[in-house]
């Protein structure tokens, strides 16, 4: 069982704080939405009981950020002595005839609205009167709180396994996070506290360097050489989109979400020569470039942010473990199976950056920058892609089954974002558009589940792809 006994920083690390000041900028508002649909309404004593035991094995649900104006230095995490459960819980009745486009026009207009920050920056909302007796759960957490493969290990913490529940330990007594020293002293201290660990890195990576340079000089130098161009290659200002079409930025946003099958997805990856997630990629680039040439218009390149997890089998479930990688990907290549080869070997050198290592010192860096010129670089990038890994196995939520597990994640300053939460047998594929950027999500959602069938025909009998939007 993950536990998490103590918030380890009682300041936000760097990247949780680049995500918390881009806020600064709404329209870069970190906030995550996921919506899992369920086939009765949940019994709401047990669940104000799963949550309540989950919010104590989880602890960083019971706490809440603090901004010290006083203090040049993060935010930090303290316990709520308010923390009151049943704000955080909410439920309602979508009005008749109670369809699924009722679910995703609320989840669309919470994920629009600003968290209060004198509270845990979570809200829990259980929606009834749906078609067929089936509900919805509508989850909206901030993304300084955890990112996408942390809120499934706290997903896995909270829910069953079984209709009838699952037992579980009672929660063991927790560390509070230590409370910060208010004003510019406690700031000061934080400084250098980080200064001191970032030259005891310092000093033993030149330690190190120097050594390797000692015994073969010129490969040291390539290295070194090769560490600063990924630096380079990963904070290069990005100052115009790629796309001609989606150009306008604005804070209005509009969800759709699509359903493809797992294994068919997979056994197009592997025709590929790919990953599923390069199979999910070279869809949604087919389904640009139809969308471009619906808009009379062809565009040989996109360009995506796409989220890399950092995250390890000792990291507690909060908190942000990811960077962000922006590069561009070809829409005009024809083949599915060539397009996906041609993603996985861009994707695979992504991944495999020296900058990646240094995720959390760049992040340090950025944030001494105005949040203005971080927002500048993100609101020019097309478009955002994440594939998290979800549940092979079905869970249930005080009595209910979640048939589809959908994830909205903040759009960033691009024009959308469609990130893949795959959940037993089904990719659950959430769009989360700006309607500036995108004011026909109808016409962009057909497309992409054009794209995605583009990619499936590799294997003739995969089944269909279903689209909703609202």
């Amino acid at each position: 069982m993950i536990r998490m006994s103590a918030v380890r920083h009682r300041y936000m690390t760097q990247t949780d704080y680049m995500s918390w000041r881009m806020e600064q900028d709404p329209i870069l508002r970190s906030t995550i939405v996921a919506v899992a649909l369920l086939d009765r309404s949940p019994d709401w004593t047990r669940f104000v009981d799963m949550m309540n035991r989950g919010t104590q094995h989880i602890p960083i649900f019971r706490h809440k950020v603090v901004t010290d104006p006083m203090s040049p230095a993060p935010p930090y995490w303290v316990t709520d002595p308010d923390f009151d459960l049943s704000w955080h819980l909410r439920r309602f009745t979508v009005p008749a005839p109670g369809g699924w486009d009722a679910v995703l026009d609320f989840a669309r207009t919470t994920g629009m609205t600003a968290f209060d920050k004198d509270r845990p920056l979570w809200e829990f909302t259980v929606l009834s009167g749906l078609d067929s007796g089936q509900a919805a759960l509508v989850m909206k957490v901030h993304h300084s709180l955890t990112d996408g493969v942390g809120g499934m290990q706290i997903a896995r913490e909270i829910v069953d396994f079984t209709r009838e529940g699952t037992t579980r330990a009672e929660p063991a007594p927790t560390a509070q996070p230590q409370e910060a020293e208010p004003g510019a002293r406690s700031g000061l201290a934080w400084y250098r506290d980080t200064a001191t660990n970032f030259a005891r890195r310092a000093s033993t990576a030149v330690a190190r360097h120097s050594a390797e340079l000692a015994r073969h000089p010129a490969g040291a130098l390539r290295n070194t050489a090769t560490v600063l161009g990924s630096i380079t290659r990963f904070t290069r200002p990005v100052v115009t989109t790629l796309s001609p079409v989606m150009t306008k930025r604005s804070t209005r946003r509009r969800f759709a979400v699509l359903d493809v099958p797992v294994e068919a997805l997979g056994r197009a990856a592997a025709l590929g020569e790919g990953s599923i997630n390069d199979a999910f990629l070279a869809s949604v680039l087919r389904g640009m470039a139809r969308y471009h040439r619906l808009h009379g218009v062809d565009v040989p390149q996109l360009r995506l942010t796409l989220p890399i997890s950092l995250r390890t089998a000792d990291d507690s479930p909060g908190g942000n473990h990811i960077t962000l990688a922006r590069f561009g990907l070809p829409t005009d290549i024809g083949d599915p199976a060539e397009l996906i080869r041609s993603v996985h070997a861009t994707v695979d050198g992504w991944r495999n950056e020296p900058a990646v290592a240094l995720s959390p010192t760049i992040a340090g860096a950025l944030n001494l920058l105005p949040a203005s010129t971080l927002g500048n670089m993100l609101k020019h990038v097309d478009f955002v892609a994440s594939n998290v890994v979800g549940s092979p196995i079905p869970l249930f939520i005080a009595g209910s089954e979640v048939l589809r597990y959908y994830a909205f994640s903040p759009t960033l300053g691009s024009a959308f974002n469609v990130t893949l939460m795959s959940y037993t047998s089904q990719c659950c594929i959430g769009i989360d558009a700006d309607t500036d950027a995108v004011p026909d999500l109808d016409a962009l959602t057909a497309c992409l589940a054009d794209g995605f069938r583009d990619v499936l025909a590799l294997c003739p009998d995969a089944q269909d792809v279903a689209a909703t939007h609202a």
